[in-house]
């Protein structure tokens, strides 16, 4: 998907700042945590600041795909899935400096590149 579909970029605009990320291990088993520091770059990635994570950099380092789990100021919800990138230079590793809190050490960015996105169980794109 090279760009997120504008109904996204409008809901993203207007969603709750606390997101929820999902990957899964080796086994299978998913590991699920809130995130915070969370930016979408140029309307087609989002940017997840690797600030303290440990099972979800194992995941995406094994090759794990995610999915992502925001909701609106009204309660509507989007899942955006798709495979990470996991960068410690770069543009988009310097994108996320820029805003992720100094308070926190930004290891890394993880890239969720969407592939697929819903809105509750109707599939969007």
């Amino acid at each position: 998907m090279n760009f997120l579909p504008e109904e996204i970029c409008k809901a993203w605009a207007n969603r709750d700042k606390v997101t929820i990320l999902a990957t899964a291990g080796e086994s299978n088993l998913p590991n699920v945590i809130y995130v915070t520091c969370v930016e979408l770059y140029q309307s087609k990635k989002i940017v997840i600041a690797d600030n303290y994570f440990d099972k979800t950099r194992k995941n995406i380092l094994a090759g794990s795909k995610g999915s992502f789990l925001f909701k609106t100021r009204e309660n509507k919800t989007y899942q955006i899935k798709g495979f990470f990138e996991y960068v410690t230079e770069g543009e988009i590793f310097d994108f996320m400096k820029t805003w992720n809190p100094l308070k926190h050490p930004g290891h890394a960015a993880a890239i969720l590149n969407p592939e697929e996105i819903y809105s509750g169980a109707e599939k969007l794109y």
